[in-house]
């Protein structure tokens, strides 16, 4: 519809800028617009007045009124035409619109209603009843400017938030990076066999941890480490047990002892114990660990394993056949005076050696039940022809078609020695 208002006829009272509620009031009836607006100004409203509806919205774009008494039959633009048009042009502001009509029909209510109209008075106006529909409307509007501003409060929290996130998110990306760099070589090979390790968080940062270490000459340290709980504080304290276990630094690793020529492994089971008393020590945190400590001749194959609460490790001879043992023992950092112990599994050439976080036999299926040492087992088996690295991608693909999940709720972690014996049995 276009619409014409080039000079409508407007009135009103230009002391708004004082604090009244303004009103616009539109009728094609000059009495009747001045019987309102005597009434409203005797109220203490602001009124401007337009003798049609395209008079009123050009008012309206001049200055948006809080509330609207508009009469229903004009000529040229009805009330319901003219109110139609105002919510399309009116931005965030909210007015509360009145029809004034003699028509009671329940369509034509429904009509109005749907046009955007607030309320109805019956024409002739009863001076008492539009009182009360416009103090009415004023509350309404308050309550809409107050729920305007809680909206623009959480629109801002809620952006505020979202710069948080996206900082946060940078943040744990580079702690990701960071935690990653702990393990700096996941393939290396040895003169007595080749070594694989797998570090894989449930989320950016998690509390697993493997490493390696050079020992006494022709022996190799392996070290797993699955910290409670997962995310940030879990990857702090995994950042300050790799110290503890340094592959550079040997003065500090705790799993060593100099010689006079160099260093070799202490006993598993005692440098766990010197673990346990330096993390209750000089750590200030309700995090424990289970953790697998082993020495490994390169040259015989021969492995002493410390175990604290970690899963047992697993042997698969070169004949296909799987050996799971342990001590089972108690979790690193929960109580002092703790003693652990140590076993020894003997590796021929072709034999490998596996150590694997929790993350893999309590992976959950759809309906719950857990992948298990069964599935572990029936995994192995399945691949026990694939080698290095890749027989970790064909595990993790395993459990993503076992779990359904691309992602999995535990940090995984591994290590996996394959021997091969001395140079010469090669």
């Amino acid at each position: 519809m276009k619409i014409e208002a080039c000079a409508p006829e407007i009135t009103g009272s230009s002391d708004h800028a004082d604090g009244g509620k303004l009103v616009l009031v539109v009728d094609d009836s000059r009495l009747q617009r001045k019987i309102l607006s005597s009434s409203l100004k005797r109220w203490g409203y602001d009124v401007i007045e337009a003798e049609s509806g395209e008079a009123a919205l050009a008012a309206c774009q001049a200055r948006a009124p809080e509330l609207i008494l508009s009469d229903w039959m004009m000529p040229g633009m009805s009330g319901i035409e003219f109110c139609k048009a105002f919510r399309e042009m009116s931005g965030e502001r909210y007015s509360y619109f009145i029809l004034l009509t003699s028509k009671s029909e329940k369509n034509d209510v429904a009509a109005g209603l749907d046009a955007g109209a607030d309320d109805f008075l019956t024409k002739p106006v009863d001076g008492n009843e539009l009182r009360a529909r416009l103090t009415a409307g004023q509350r309404i509007l308050e309550m809409q400017r107050e729920l305007t501003l809680k909206n623009h409060v959480i629109t801002e929290t809620l952006d505020e938030l979202q710069r948080l996130y996206n900082s946060l998110d940078s943040d744990l990306i580079e702690a990701k990076q960071l935690q990653q760099s702990l393990v700096p070589e996941r393939c290396k090979s040895f003169e007595g066999g080749d070594l694989s390790l797998l570090l894989r968080s449930s989320g950016h940062v998690g509390g697993d941890l493997v490493g390696f270490f050079p020992a006494a000459e022709g022996h190799l340290g392996l070290f797993a480490i699955d910290v409670s709980g997962h995310g940030i504080s879990s990857a702090l304290m995994t950042a300050r047990l790799a110290g503890y276990l340094s592959a550079t630094a040997l003065d500090q690793n705790i799993a060593l002892e100099r010689t006079e020529t160099g260093y070799r492994s202490r006993p598993p089971a005692e440098a766990i114990e010197t673990l346990n008393e330096l993390v209750l020590d000089e750590m200030e945190t309700e995090h424990y660990f289970t953790m697998m400590l082993a020495d490994i001749d390169l040259a015989t194959g021969a492995v002493v394993i410390g175990q604290a609460g970690h899963p047992h490790p697993v042997i698969q001879r070169a004949n296909g056949c799987l050996e799971q043992d342990g001590t089972g023992g108690f979790p690193v950092g929960l109580m002092s005076g703790v003693t652990f112990s140590q076993f020894e599994m003997q590796l021929h050439p072709g034999d490998r050696l596996l150590i694997l976080s929790d993350g893999v036999t309590e992976c959950p299926n759809h309906e719950g039940d857990l992948l298990g040492e069964n599935g572990l087992e029936q995994l192995l088996a399945m691949h026990r022809d694939v080698q290095g690295a890749a027989l970790f991608d064909a595990i993790l693909q395993s459990m993503t078609d076992f779990s359904g999940l691309s992602e999995f709720p535990d940090d995984v972690s591994g290590l996996l020695f394959e021997f091969s014996g001395p140079a010469h049995e090669k």
